[in-house]
Order: C-alpha cells, then structure tokens, then sequence
C-alpha cells in the first residue's frame, strides 16, 4: 500500500484541513466552523438541502460567513462550552483577545420550531479589538445568483426559490456577493448577528439585544446539558464518550429520528483523488450500531425515535433489487439519484463533487443482518417486537434464505462489480440467526426448520471457503487471498468465539503491516489492501477510523481467551483518541500524516467509539 508524499500534503491551500472544524446544529442541519471563525458548509433548512455556504468545496465560489479579528498576527483557540454543543472561538492578538460564541437554538424564546436560525456572537473579553466579518451566501450549491438588499439592521440575500436574512446591530456595507463590515469593541462589549432561513418575499430583519443573545445562549446551553444527563456512562473516558454522544444527537434528523452518516458530501478520501461522496442520508448498515450505543448509554429515546424511522422505511418499496435498500433521504424517501457539480472544484481540487448517492440501489445483502439485529436488540433491551414489524422481519429473513448466495456490491459499496463477499454472508447469518433467536424468545411463527437449514448452509460455507488455510485468516471473499478488516466483525455478532484459533489467526494477519499483507500501519487499520482489492476506483485512502475501533473490539474480546492481548486493546484504543480533532470530532478516515480524510464528522466512528469504549470499560473492570 503507497504512501503519498509530504509534498502532496504540503502545497499551499485556501483550504482549511478538514479537521480544523468544529460543528454547531438545532438537529435538523448543521454549519462547520473553523478555527479561523468561518463558517464554511451550511444546509438550509435540512441536512439534505442544497447549500448556501460551500466554501469547504470550492474556495472561490462557494460562500462563507466569517467573523475573526482584523489582524494578521493573533493565534485561535476553539472549545466547546462544557457538555454542550455550543461553540467558542477565541482570537488572542497583541491589541487584546476576542471571541465568537457560535449556536444554533433548539430551546427557549429565540427558537422557533419552523425556523433554522445561527445565533454568532462577536465579544471583546480582553482590550479593545475590531472584528471583520464576512457574509457572502451561495444559495444551491453556487448555482443560483442571488439579490442582496441592505437594511437598517441587517440585509436580506433572495433568490427565486430561497432566501436568508442577517440580522445585525452594525452598520454593514455591499460586497459583490454579500455584505461586509468592521466591528470595533471594547472590553466586555458584544454584537450579535442572527443569520435565518426565510421564505423567500420575507423582508422581515429582528435582532437581538444583548439581553436576549445571553438568554438564548443559556437556553441553548441548558438544553443540551439536560439532554447530556441522561447518559448512564461513568467510565473513563467520559468526557469523550459524551462528546461523541452530543456530535450523534446533532446528527439526528429530529422530525423522523434519521440519523446521517455525515453532514457533509464530497470530502475527499483521498487527496485530488475521485473517492468523494454525499453522506447526507441514513444508512441502513448504521442501524444496530447506532441501536447498540445509544442502548448501552441511556439514550432510549434515541433508539426507539430511529427504529420508529427503520419501521416506517422497510415497510415501503425499495428502489433496489431486495425488499431494502442500502441508504434513505432523511424523511425516508428512496430516489437519491446522484449528479456531479462539474462548476466547483472540489476540497483541494478533488473533483468531481457528487451530491445524491448511486450506491442507493446496489445490491448490500448485508443490510438485513444489520437492521434485524438492530430489532432484536431493540426487542432485548426497549420494547418487545410488535406483529407489524415481526411481519416484516419474517418476510426479509426468507428473502435472505432465498438470496444469500448471490454475488453483492459489499458493504464497502465498491464499484467493481458484485462478488461473493464474506461480510455479507456473515450479515446474512445474523439475519437468520436473529431471526430465528426472536420467534423463539417470543413464540412467534416462523418456518424455523427451514430457517435453521439456511443457517447451517451459511454457516459452513464461510467456513469453508471464507477461510484460507495458507493466509491463516478470513478473507474478503469466497475462495479469495485479501484480508478485509470486516472480518473483524464476527466475534462482536456471535458468529464465532472471540477465543477461536482461526479468529485469532485472523486477528495476527490483520496486524501485520500492509507491506507484508496486513491491515494495520501505526496501529490503525485499512478496510482493505487496496493493491490487492478491485473496486472499481483509482487512487489510494487513509485508514478507516471505524476499523481501528472494530480491532480494538476484538482485541478486548480476545483476551477472554489471551489476556496480554487486553493491553493491546487499549493501547490501541488510547493512541486513536489521539487522531480526534481539538474538539474530539473524527472524520471518516485518517491520512498517513494524521490528517481528517472523508466527510465530517462522520456519525459512524462516534457509534464504533461509544461502543469500544463501554466494552473496554466492562473487560478493564472484570465484568
């Protein structure tokens, strides 16, 4: 597996490194905002929407809306108000330190249920300084032009279709695409700006007193500790867990439970590189993770508000070829047809920028396994199945036993062509597995026999040919040679004993150095070798940050049956956490020089996190 050179990574930029974001949201979108005060990637009104900040995708034409100090010489900090997902970002300079506090209200007076608002409150804490700020909107992904009309306090940008007012205490001026203004404050002196998704027509601009900023603050920030103090978690790596927690809840798509992979779409997995793609959907693969962590943390609702979202989805027709499909719009729709944006140039120059995703009707038979688990855990630890959904579990548990030999696209969606990939059989041994594990709890009718029958055939196949003897290790394929880090999965759904010699023997081929066939460079993990692995894309990627915690897992339960390899466990589980960003936000992938590649922050690694560091935690205690 190449390594890119420095000097890839080195060459002068206007982008900022996906990881100097942080994230604020109200749980139906969100906006990234940099260490350099910017917000760089917004989505009016939902996560799905096309955007009206995109600077993160194209530095010339995208959009911003920057508030930081005039001043070249000063350096930023960024922090999230304690157990909270408000935002602060600290300028220190020479003349004095500034801050913005950056929100988006979910409670209180300020918030309005019909209306996404930014609350971005510039304050001088030390000295006297001067803030620029920088509002330049580019509504549908800068393809629409827009009016900008000044007001007294504040300005309106409308297009045909879309519209936002910004309300401000200042004076602003017109630039080509927006407005601009400079903002001088003295000690403990604040202004507010409040940026609001409108109907287009809507000339109306309120602002906010200063009174009224501090309330929606405490509001805001009441709210999400409120929310927090539900979690049961008390092991050691609370504040961490916690952190991961609050990005989920920012994630969920409040008016149908949904939960995105990511927020963002197009962020390269690799530099100048085709590997870009829009993650702001609900995958069904996500299901039993996300039902595992919020389950084992306290989050009942949580889970109960995305099974509600599964029900409703896989009683509809999908648009693939089984009775599921791989991914949902946010609102459960199924067409996401995906189209390139060929007029931005992408994250450093990574084009194409795709939005919609065409994976959305591939062939993913592991999916049954993923959402049949996520019922029967929901059926263990939340409420008991209903007939409804047993009617439709048992209707995709005999399509699984009518379908689970054909040839998939994988749970790595690749574009190679279908193969006959472990990973989907063993998800397909879940399906029936579980399956079989709910009529019995609950006495419910099923053809059991020719339920068990299937499970034996699947069973056995991957031991025979899953397995190979010369590598010592489960592969990619059927009668294949590549190692795949999916494999990891088969103590963590029962498929085999984490003490089992050939997971074990897996487990030592996995750690092996891509350079001599393995997975594992510095201790963190490729879903697979690329040199040995067709799928269909050119270029290489980073190290995926869910397979890292996916090895930690299986080290933890490996040491029921070798202890030494506890430690391991946690060494490996301790020098990840190192790889979060300065807000504990990891995208989806990690570069070979420990930068964030992939969409961000993706929900899927924040789920893998919650779960290692609950199962480390029980293992490190003797439970």
């Amino acid at each position: 597996m190449s390594v890119p050179p420095a000097s890839k990574l080195a060459i002068k930029t206007n982008y900022r490194p996906i990881e100097h974001y942080g994230l604020i949201g109200d749980m139906h979108t969100v906006a990234l905002v940099s260490k350099g005060g910017a917000i760089d990637w917004c989505c009016f009104p939902r996560f799905d929407s096309p955007s009206v900040f995109a600077r993160l995708l194209d530095a010339k034409k995208g959009g911003h809306f920057q508030i930081k100090l005039r001043t070249d010489t000063m350096t930023t900090k960024q922090f999230y108000w304690p157990e909270t997902n408000v935002l602060v970002t600290r300028f220190l300079s020479a003349d004095g330190v500034g801050e913005v506090r950056d929100f988006m209200p979910v409670a209180g007076r300020a918030y309005d249920r019909h209306q996404r608002q930014i609350i971005r409150t510039a304050r001088a804490v030390r000295g006297t300084v001067t803030f620029r700020v920088e509002c330049e909107p580019r509504f549908d992904y800068a393809r629409a032009d827009h009016e900008t009309e000044l007001f007294r306090k504040g300005a309106c940008f409308q297009t045909e279709k879309s519209a936002l007012n910004l309300a401000a205490a200042v004076d602003l001026d017109r630039t080509q695409n927006g407005v601009e203004a400079n903002v001088t404050l003295s000690e403990g002196e604040s202004t507010t700006f409040v940026l609001r998704d409108i109907d287009p027509g809507d000339r109306c601009v309120r602002t906010l007193s200063p009174e009224e900023a501090d309330q929606a603050f405490r509001d805001t920030a009441q709210y999400w500790r409120d929310w927090l103090s539900q979690s049961t978690y008390t092991g050691r790596w609370r504040e961490t867990v916690h952190r991961s927690a609050l990005t989920l809840k920012m994630l969920t798509y409040e008016p149908t439970g949904a939960i995105v992979a990511a927020p963002t779409c197009s962020l390269p997995e690799d530099i100048g590189g085709v590997r870009n793609w829009d993650y702001r959907y609900t995958w069904i693969r996500d299901a039993a993770f996300t039902l595992y962590a919020f389950l084992r943390i306290g989050f009942t609702k949580e889970a109960r508000d995305f099974i509600d979202f599964l029900s409703q989805v896989y009683t509809e027709d999908a648009a693939g070829e089984g009775p599921l499909q791989v991914m949902y719009g946010i609102d459960g729709r199924t067409d996401l047809t995906e189209e390139t944006l060929d007029h931005l140039e992408g994250y450093r120059g990574s084009a194409p920028v795709r939005i919609g995703n065409g994976a959305y009707d591939q062939l993913q038979l592991d999916i049954y396994g993923e959402l049949i688990d996520a019922i029967y855990l929901h059926d263990k630890y939340g409420v008991p199945v209903s007939y409804e959904t047993w009617q439709s579990v048992r209707s995709c548990v005999n399509w699984v036993c009518d379908n689970w030999d054909r040839a998939d696209e994988g749970v790595w969606e690749v574009r190679g062509g279908q193969q006959q990939f472990v990973y989907s059989k063993l998800m397909c041994w879940v399906a029936v597995d579980r399956g079989i594990r709910l009529a019995r709890k609950r006495s419910l009718p099923a053809d059991e026999a020719q339920w068990r029958q299937c499970r034996n055939d699947i069973y056995e196949a991957i031991m025979e040919r899953g397995w190979n003897e010369e590598r010592g290790a489960f592969t990619q394929q059927f009668d294949g040679h590549a190692l795949d880090a999916s494999s990891l999965m088969m103590p963590m759904v029962r498929f085999i004993s984490p003490g089992d010699e050939r997971l074990l023997r897996t487990l030592d081929a996995t750690l092996q150095s891509p350079d001599d066939g393995g997975l594992v460079s510095n201790g963190l993990v490729y879903r697979y070798n690329t040199d040995e692995t067709e799928d269909g894309l050119p270029g290489e990627e980073g190290t995926f940050n869910i397979c890292t915690f996916w090895l930690v897992e299986a080290l933890t339960r490996a040491s029921a049956a070798d202890p030494s390899r506890l430690e391991d466990a946690r060494l490996v589980f301790e020098q990840m956490l190192g790889y979060a960003n300065h807000l504990g936000l990891y995208g989806e992938e990690t570069g070979t020089h420990g930068e964030a590649l992939g969409n961000f922050p993706q929900a899927f690694t924040h789920l893998a996190l919650i779960s290692t560091a609950y199962n480390l935690d029980r293992t490190l205690d003797g439970r």
